[in-house]
């Protein structure tokens, strides 16, 4: 065999190795990046939201978003876990965070001093005065999130109302329209932390 053809069979081999390397990605274990299983199997095993159970009226009007910090996931995801305990779905921790994104921008407030509403306390700015129970009740996520559902459940069609319909019923505001702002952020949140 001519050398000339041997060296450019060799070296067109080279060259389909080389290209079904950088095609095919590495081959060997010194180049792979590793794969942790436990990860890859809690991810199939969580299923996602159905977006259409989170917002099913579309959104009313022009929506807020604010920057949520440590303190504020640590508050979604409470009341996510309280939404849950309740029996209650997805759907009912959009309208819980959504209020609480408008009463407390999901800040577990104390006394305000002279910038309170009246007694308003806690995620939900509920009131001890309006028999939500008392200031340590009312400024525990898990307790204020359960008074709130129990609200929301005794509200017939809740599901079936616009979301600020549905909060306002339970809250009594001044500004009944204001909780439709924080629909999609609300929703955004849940279908984050649903399935943490």
């Amino acid at each position: 065999m001519n050398t000339t053809i041997l060296r450019k069979s060799v070296l067109g081999i080279a060259g389909l190795a080389f290209a079904g390397g950088v095609f095919a990605g590495p081959v060997t274990e010194a180049h792979a990046a590793p794969v942790d299983a436990k990860a890859v199997a809690v991810q199939a095993d969580k299923p996602g939201v159905d977006e259409g159970k989170l917002i099913p009226h579309g959104v009313q009007g022009k929506q807020s978003r604010i920057d949520v910090g440590d303190e504020q996931t640590a508050n979604v995801k409470a009341i996510i876990a309280a939404t849950k305990k309740s029996g209650m779905d997805e759907r009912a921790a959009v309208v819980a965070i959504a209020t609480s994104l408008q009463e407390s921008k999901l800040e577990n407030l104390g006394h305000l001093g002279e910038r309170n509403d009246f007694d308003s306390q806690g995620l939900f700015q509920q009131r001890p005065s309006s028999g939500w129970g008392t200031v340590e009740q009312i400024t525990d996520p898990e307790y204020s999130t359960m008074a709130f559902l129990k609200g929301l459940k005794q509200v017939d069609g809740w599901k079936d109302m616009p979301l600020t319909e549905a909060a306002q019923t339970v809250q009594v505001s001044a500004y009944p329209d204001h909780y439709a702002q924080w629909e999609q952020q609300a929703a955004d949140l849940v279908a984050k932390h649903w399935n943490n």
